[in-house]
Parts: structure tokens; C-alpha cells; sequence
């Protein structure tokens, strides 16, 4: 049973590298990637050699390599813009979006942007009728505010 396992190994490091392939596609930060590609590698030897030890010191050494070479030109070429990119809600700011619920007078309303309502107020407490194009300018807590595109 034990020479079974040994001798088939290779399977559990493919299948290590492509669950930490899953797990790179959740966090983004390819950091996971590096211990998929110390995986991988590992697999090739565990083909070609039944040592544990050969293959342990294997995946620590392409995972370390990869952690040092590969994910810096990872994050160089897909992560462009750096720091001055934006996300999540910040990302609001400067969309078009149509005003889906009438905003009030000093009041609120609703606006459709990208495929989701938000609760938007007016910059200048203007009302805005329903249908009109408007321009996110600002992001308070959930609730943008909004100016007349």
C-alpha cells in the first residue's frame, strides 16, 4: 500500500497545484500561485524519482524561486497602475449611471450604475427626475453623489 502511494505521489502534487490554482483565483495576489508552480514541478520529479525527501526539497526550492522571480513579473504585467489603481467602491467614482427613482430635493433617490442600485443624493440638493444621466462624484458609506452628466 505504502509503495502504491509512494509510487503514484506525482498525483497528489498535480492535485495540490491545481487546488492552489483555485485558491490564486480567489486572493489575486500571486502569491499561491508560486506554491502551484512549486507543486507542478514537484509532480515532474515525483515522476521521475520515489525519493519524499528529493521532491519536498524540490517543491521548496521552485516555490521559493517562484516566489522571488516569477510573482514580481506576475504582479509588473497584471497588475498595472500600481498603487493608483483603483477598487472596489472607489471605483464608483466618475461612472454614468441612470437615476432609477427620482432623487429629491434635498432628498434621495436611486441610481443604476454598472448593474447595481445605489441610494444617491444630489450635489447640489437639486432634484433629478427619473431617467436622467448622471455622474458619480463622490462615495459616502452607500450613498453616492451624484451631479448631471
Amino acid at each position: 500500500m505504502i509503495d502504491y502511494f509512494v509510487q503514484n505521489l506525482w498525483m497528489a502534487w498535480v492535485l495540490g497545484s491545481l487546488l492552489c490554482l483555485v485558491l490564486e483565483l480567489i486572493n489575486d495576489d500571486f502569491f499561491i500561485l508560486c506554491f502551484s508552480i512549486g507543486a507542478a514541478i514537484a509532480a515532474i520529479v515525483a515522476a521521475l524519482t520515489d525519493s519524499i525527501a528529493v521532491q519536498t526539497i524540490v517543491f521548496a526550492v521552485a516555490t521559493v524561486l517562484s516566489i522571488f522571480f516569477v510573482r514580481p513579473l506576475a504582479l509588473k504585467y497584471f497588475h498595472k497602475g500600481g498603487e493608483s489603481r483603483l477598487s472596489n467602491a472607489e471605483a464608483l467614482i466618475g461612472r454614468v449611471g441612470k437615476v432609477t427613482e427620482k432623487i429629491e430635493a434635498g432628498g434621495y433617490g436611486r441610481v443604476k450604475i454598472d448593474g447595481d442600485y445605489w441610494k444617491a443624493q444630489s450635489v447640489n440638493n437639486l432634484e433629478i427626475q427619473e431617467g436622467k444621466t448622471v455622474r458619480v462624484l463622490m462615495l459616502n458609506s452607500i450613498i453616492v453623489t451624484v451631479e448631471i452628466a
